[in-house]
């Protein structure tokens, strides 16, 4: 099953897409007003008995970001071996992760555009993994980490480059242009640990692969990403965390390869799907 937020006749909706188009949910749960709320309230298994054998309302729609009004967003960096040796800084694995926030407001939906800002044009994609917390926790063992997933997604997490470089111990600005990245298409839900164990992401740009590796090679894997950030806060249903993304950033080509209007790019992982992005220069 898979579950989306889209807009259709000038109407937001959230429900269930299906290869023959999407089934509208939201107007049978008004007291879940988006697809967030319905992963707060532990119900995407409601969500998805009350799809069964129900026709599709939409064929033409446009995809939104998949919980627009997400809370809270923590996002891993440089979380592959390669990734580490890209910054040619001669660094050793860290001993803990980096970590920064992201807000809704910087991602679009699938289908639509990035947008580049006239401020800079050294827009640059990374392809994740994003998991979808659906059980509180606080101090979460890696053994019981996967318990408290709800759902997975995609994130191509858009960056400004020049801008993550204004300051010395942080990079939010550079991560936080409006519609510089996106999540989705949809959130797939989670039910065994081989969808995250054995997943392989590919980012294409106009066809090329620039990304291509597997997440049982990340240096900080999903299950202690979840221990570690659950030891300083407690985790809540409808949190995001986008868990790093492999080598082959734009900014890591001689010269670099960043983004420009016109171009298109996929983050894929089998079993999840397809997130795909035109980009466009900022009206």
């Amino acid at each position: 099953m898979r579950f989306a937020t889209y807009t259709a006749n000038g109407e937001t909706f959230y429900g269930a897409v299906t290869d023959a188009g999407a089934i509208a949910l939201s107007p049978d749960f008004p007291q879940w007003p988006s697809l967030y709320d319905v992963v707060a309230a532990g119900a995407l298994d409601e969500l998805g008995k009350a799809a069964e054998g129900k026709t599709v309302t939409h064929t033409e729609f446009d995809y939104e970001m998949v919980m627009p009004n997400v809370r809270r967003i923590l996002c891993v960096g440089v979380n592959f071996p390669d990734r580490n040796a890209e910054y040619k800084d001669g660094s050793a694995q860290p001993k803990y992760m980096s970590l920064f926030p992201r807000f809704a407001t910087g991602f679009s939906g699938h289908g639509q555009n990035l947008v580049r800002p006239p401020e800079n044009h050294t827009l640059d994609y990374e392809g994740e993994v994003a998991i979808v917390i659906g059980k509180a926790g606080r101090r979460i063992s890696q053994e019981d980490a996967y318990d408290h997933i709800a759902a997975l997604t995609l994130c191509n997490e858009g960056t400004i480059r020049d801008w993550v470089r204004h300051a010395k111990f942080n990079v939010t600005q550079g991560k936080n242009w409006d519609n510089s990245g996106s999540i989705g298409p949809w959130l797939v839900p989670f039910t065994d640990a081989a969808q995250l164990d054995d997943a392989r992401i590919i980012t294409r740009v106009n066809g090329e692969v620039r990304q291509d590796d597997t997440l049982n090679r990340m240096m900080f894997p999903i299950r202690r990403e979840i221990e570690y950030i659950s030891t300083f806060m407690t985790l809540q249903p409808g949190d995001i965390i986008v868990t790093g993304t492999p080598t082959g950033a734009g900014a890591r080509f001689d010269p670099p390869k960043y983004l420009k209007p016109g171009d298109v790019v996929e983050v894929e992982v089998e079993g999840i799907g397809t997130l795909r992005n035109g980009v466009e220069d900022e009206a």
